[in-house]
């Protein structure tokens, strides 16, 4: 096996190029990260005799940034050794359990000279030979319980750095087994690499708050490119990764949806092809792209794992070009291979409305209903509007490459390859006719209690099959018959539990709508809370939604929970809120607020064209000059977007000094107390 091995400090001096690096032979004593806290004090002790003595103490604070190994955190221990040409003395911490910090805070004492070599006060005056021979090691280990241990590191520090001062105490980074000293090899071949190297230097949390808030202003601009948001999109539209920084922002504040609405009506006013809509590599789409990516990872491991594993594991062959056909291959076999996985795959896709996360589903509502009036001829826009993410950008991509969806744990080889590339360009195929806005379903048999009814003996619940769409809900007296009842989606008001007291029944739920609420008894809890989600999420959005509900029945003159009289009395409960998931816990907005300050600075040249657009087009009315170079921004406000480059301009001008402050180029790792030693790796 081989590597390539970049010092820290030289990785900027790559970034951003491709280069050729030498590959060098890989050592397992070699592979190390991570550094060690190390305290050292040199002691005299007196002897019962009167005697003089010198003691070494060596307290071993704490390590940080050990590896993982086999993906798991450490089981860390140090041995403590003071060697010498005659002398090895080892001691042993205890084993930290799995961390990749381990706290040890143990202290070792070892003895330096011999009380007979001093027969007076020796002011800690250590024998010259001694002091130059002597030094302390530290080895770090993984305990492997019933395996071997595994060598992490060590550090080793001459004796003789007491000589002057009696104490010391640095960070140390660890180095490879005996300093990683080994013959060069030079035939092993050289490998080219293009790397991205980015450091941010991260400042405290009120430095970004005119930043952040500029930004999360963005939704409520009108027009949304005169925004923060919109013109950090605008300069930096050659580079993709760019806008990811932004949408954390907006998701951890929850200001993605109208942000992301609004860029979408922008770009469908430029739209004049329904078959076109969001195919482009617009500010919308790279938005909702980067969203899918963080707020759907869970929704792609419940809904394509199983069936991309069953492909990957059985590896039928599916080819059907026959000018890639092997010798012996029936292609109407691989045929049906590959329609029974497109089947698969399709149908986990088209019944996972469930698992789709709320955020996504509020993307895509908007989305809608902004192609249905922008073009209110074509019935069918609604859905492609949707299916060209879903299908187009977020599930075909993650069956064509699973790895990069933690989806599998390698690449596929590249027969499997060929079979996922297969499989991905049908799903578009049928993702472009907007299958899965029409076709996702729930359905199942429950009991319902007959509305409209005052008897509540047992006769008023009957079993029925209750299916729900994105667009309504029915019940029917057999599956695939016809419906017996069909209630809007856009009508539901609320769908919460109903008390087991209204009925004496378990496992009911209640469907608010805008007739007399809908009874329903699941066939067990599992059941039913699986029929709440579903329809609290297609209904989450509606206008109208109630704030309170009754949690039991009216009946006998009263509603039986707070026994109001009369039955359109306002619920006397709240409603279960529909919460977004929870996005904050990966998202910090320092660090993506610096990186949005790093972006406009490295574009600094761009914002300044902007303005001076701007203040063009505000004198001479329109795009009269330069109108090549108009083109490369969105200017439909001049006045608005030259006032909020202005604020632009005077945040960056603040953070800059708040940087050029805290930059010293004096400063060091570790503090003078406590200095950082050794090489970095």
């Amino acid at each position: 096996m081989c590597k390539v091995s970049i010092r820290k400090e030289d990785l900027c001096k790559y970034s951003g190029k491709e280069h050729w690096f030498s590959l060098q032979p890989v050592d397992p004593n070699s592979e190390v990260q991570g550094k060690v806290h190390l305290e050292m004090r040199l002691n005299e002790l007196i002897t019962e005799n009167g005697s003089m003595c010198q003691q070494l103490l060596v307290r071993i604070i704490e390590c940080q940034g050990l590896p993982l190994i086999s993906g798991q955190n450490c089981d860390s221990y140090a041995t403590v050794s003071l060697v010498g040409p005659a002398r090895s003395d080892q001691k042993k911490t205890k084993v930290k359990k799995k961390t990749s910090d381990p706290h040890f805070d143990e202290t070792f004492f070892f003895e330096v000279t011999r009380s007979s070599s001093y027969s007076k006060k020796s002011h800690f005056q250590v024998e010259e030979e001694d002091i130059e021979k002597l030094e302390i090691k530290v080895d770090l280990w993984n305990s492997g319980n019933l395996g071997q241990d595994v060598f992490l590191g060590e550090i080793r520090v001459s004796v003789k750095i007491l000589r002057n001062e009696h104490f010391h105490r640095a960070w140390y980074l660890l180095q490879p087994k005996g300093n990683g000293n080994k013959s060069k090899s030079d035939d092993l071949g050289s490998l080219r690499l293009k790397l991205t190297y980015i450091e941010d230097t991260v400042l405290p949390s009120t430095c970004y708050t005119s930043l952040c808030n500029l930004l999360l202003k963005s939704p409520d601009v009108k027009p949304i490119s005169a925004s923060a948001a919109h013109i950090l999109g605008d300069i930096c539209r050659e580079r993709y990764e760019a806008i990811l920084p932004m949408v954390r922002l907006l998701l951890h504040n929850n200001r993605f949806v109208p942000f992301v609405s609004a860029v979408a009506a922008l770009e469908l006013e430029n739209t004049q092809e329904a078959n076109t809509i969001f195919r482009g590599n617009t500010l919308a789409t790279r938005c909702i792209d980067d969203m899918m990516k963080i707020v759907g990872k869970n929704y792609l491991t419940v809904t394509l794992k199983s069936v991309i594993d069953e492909i990957c594991d059985s590896n039928k062959t599916c080819e059907i070009d026959p000018i890639k056909l092997k010798e012996g291959d029936n292609v109407e076999v691989n045929k049906e291979n590959l329609q029974g996985y497109v089947q698969k795959v399709f149908s986990s896709i088209t019944q996972s409305s469930s698992s789709c996360p709320p955020l996504m589903c509020d993307v895509f509502r908007s989305l809608r209903q902004l192609a249905s009036k922008r073009f209110p001829g074509d019935p069918h826009v609604q859905y492609s509007a949707v299916s060209s993410f879903v299908f187009l950008r977020f599930f075909a991509v993650a069956v064509l490459s699973p790895h990069s969806f933690q989806l599998r744990s390698h690449h596929p080889d590249p027969e499997i390859s060929r079979t996922l590339t297969l499989i991905s360009k049908t799903i578009q195929t049928l993702g472009s006719w907007g299958s899965l806005s029409k076709n996702v379903f729930f359905y199942r048999e429950v009991q319902k209690r007959a509305q409209g009814k005052k008897r509540i003996g047992k006769k008023n619940f009957k079993k029925r099959w209750l299916r729900v769409t994105n667009r309504e809900l029915s019940y029917h007296k057999h599956r695939g018959k016809e419906a017996l009842c069909i209630i809007d989606v856009k009508n539901i008001r609320a769908v919460e539990k109903l008390d087991e007291s209204a009925f004496n029944r378990k496992n009911m739920f209640q469907v608010v709508h805008a007739e007399k609420p809908l009874y329903v008894q699941a066939g067990n809890c599992v059941e039913a809370s699986e029929w709440m989600e579903v329809l609290s999420q297609v209904s989450r959005c509606n206008e109208g939604r109630l704030a309170t509900f009754h949690p039991s029945n009216y009946g006998g003159g009263a509603w039986q929970c707070c026994k109001n009289p009369s039955d359109s009395a306002p619920g006397c409960k709240p409603c279960t809120a529909t919460m977004l998931a929870n996005l904050q816990l990966d998202i910090d907005c320092d660090r993506e607020t610096e990186r949005v300050f790093s972006l406009l600075s490295s574009n600094d040249s761009k914002l300044q064209n902007m303005e001076d657009a701007c203040a063009s087009l505000a004198v001479y009315q329109g795009p009269q000059r330069e109108q090549e170079e108009y083109s490369k921004f969105t200017i439909q406000e001049p006045k608005e977007t030259f006032r909020t480059l202005k604020q632009l301009r005077n945040i960056m001008e603040e953070l800059q000094k708040q940087h050029n402050i805290r930059s010293d180029p004096t400063a060091q790792y570790g503090s003078l107390d406590n200095p950082i030693v050794g090489k970095t790796s």
